[in-house]
């Protein structure tokens, strides 16, 4: 999702991402509206479309301040032709906190619900020729009518307990409190599912609600295999899938000779180890990159010396918050201070599918 983004600047730390397809529907906006209405009525209508993802940017950021108080590290937030993601730290099984998730989720629709109280009393007190309760509620004719009503429907639709809206977040966490989390992420799902199929119904006297039953769905699906596969990871340690042949570089090392290692390996990043202890890490492309630049220097110049390792014994989902949510390509794994493995994202997903069929070959093993 995000590498089909592009930055559009930050509001209060929170780095705002537009998703491309939104392009896509700004141009659809005003092609279709310049044919119906001419040039005048394709500004109203992307002034619309413009207005409604202020409101959702804005709901969207009620989600990542109330997150970033509560401690939960904010990447980002990216905006879709259907709507806002804040892409928070994982905060699944392993740090559940039932009371936070609420907070969290409750944050945007109030903003929204906010925004729709101001922006009402300020048209009924001084723009009552705005008409706050004729049809049609939300229209490029009347931007003031569908500001205010634009604000109702975006925060009551989300109060909806419809998983993963944020109503269904709430109903989450609220189940949360009496089961474990992935169970309670289930029912919430199929809860959410019910609502769906509900819309899509809905759908044959209305196109607008069977799309938004069909995004229900194909979002709750997705939400269900997450934290099925988040509650894989935590019971995988990082031993299991930990390469243990690899190779490693010296500090000492000049670019060339790295380079010439690297093309003799699968390896795309290295440890850089003196004597016993690992003091960088470095990929082929910054070799490449510093060779272009600078010529045949040496490794400890061009190095990462900031870097994450992994005891043996954590989860695979620690590897993953880490890889993810930091920009890492590789996480060293020691023990006793001494390494012993690397993990790193271009063999993560080869592993773990070898991985899943050892145990379903050694299940089969074990019941016959």
């Amino acid at each position: 999702m995000r590498s089909w983004s592009i930055p559009a600047g930050r509001l209060f730390g929170v780095d705002i991402r537009i998703h491309l397809t939104f392009l896509f529907l700004l141009a659809f906006v005003w092609f279709t509206q310049s044919v119906a209405m001419g040039t005048s009525g394709a500004m109203r209508g992307v002034a619309l479309v413009l207005i409604i993802f202020a409101c959702v940017v804005l709901h969207e950021l009620g989600h990542a301040l109330v997150a970033r108080r509560s401690g939960v590290t904010v990447r980002s937030i990216i905006l879709l032709p259907i709507g806002g993601v804040t892409l928070m730290e994982d905060m699944g099984q392993h740090n559940a906190d039932p009371a936070r998730d609420i907070r969290i989720a409750v944050a945007g629709p109030l903003v929204n619900l906010a925004i729709a109280a101001v922006s009402g009393v300020f048209i009924l007190l001084f723009l009552p020729q705005v008409k706050l309760w004729a049809h049609p509620f939300v229209h490029a004719g009347n931007l003031p009518r569908a500001l205010f009503w634009g604000n109702v429907f975006l925060g009551g639709f989300n109060l909806l307990p419809a998983y993963p809206m944020d109503g269904g977040r709430i109903l989450r966490a609220v189940l949360a409190e009496r089961m474990d989390y992935v169970r309670a992420t289930r029912r919430a799902v199929t809860i959410g599912q019910a609502f769906a199929m509900l819309f899509i119904f809905l759908g044959v006297w209305n196109t607008w609600l069977m799309l938004i039953g069909f995004f229900l769905f194909v979002g709750a699906q997705l939400e269900d295999r997450s934290v099925v596969f988040q509650s894989v990871l935590e019971s995988v340690r990082m031993e299991d899938v930990m390469l243990t042949g690899f190779s490693t570089l010296s500090p000492a090392d000049t670019l060339e000779d790295a380079l010439h290692k690297a093309v003799h390996t699968l390896q795309d990043d290295f440890p850089v180890v003196r004597g016993s202890d690992m003091v960088g890490v470095i990929s082929k492309q910054r070799i490449v990159e510093s060779l272009r630049v600078g010529g045949n220097g040496y490794v400890q110049s061009a190095m990462v010396r900031a870097f994450d390792i992994a005891q043996r014994t954590d989860s695979l989902g620690s590897a993953f918050r880490k890889l993810g949510g930091r920009g890492l390509n590789m996480i060293p794994v020691v023990d006793q201070q001494r390494l012993v493995g690397i993990v790193t994202m271009q063999n993560l997903m080869h592993s773990m599918a070898l991985l899943a069929e050892s145990r379903r070959l050694r299940k089969q093993q074990e019941s016959g």
